[in-house]
């Protein structure tokens, strides 16, 4: 089964365990998650429900390539981090 796990700073807002399940795409791993957790879709998703801006997901060490569509394909091992990006000044 796949994966999904997600930083610490997710926690501050929302329970973000880890979720394992069986995809095939990026969306459907996110989906599964969303499902366990339905308010971490507002953090990682925009109202088009393409990747929000600052966020990034890496499947098995790789950024995922398609962030509109999440149509990245997984294996049943595959593991996804998905990573909101720090900024600061």
């Amino acid at each position: 089964m796949a994966l999904v796990e997600f930083t610490p700073q997710l926690r501050r807002f929302v329970d973000a365990s880890s979720c394992q399940c069986e995809a095939s795409t990026l969306r459907e791993a996110l989906d599964a998650a969303f499902a366990a957790q339905p308010r971490l879709r507002g953090y990682i998703l925009d109202e088009q429900g393409h990747l929000r801006v600052n966020v990034a997901v890496f499947i098995d060490g790789r950024r995922a390539r398609d962030p509109r569509g999440l149509s990245d394909p997984l294996r049943s091992d595959s593991r996804i981090h998905v990573l909101q990006a720090l900024s600061g000044g």
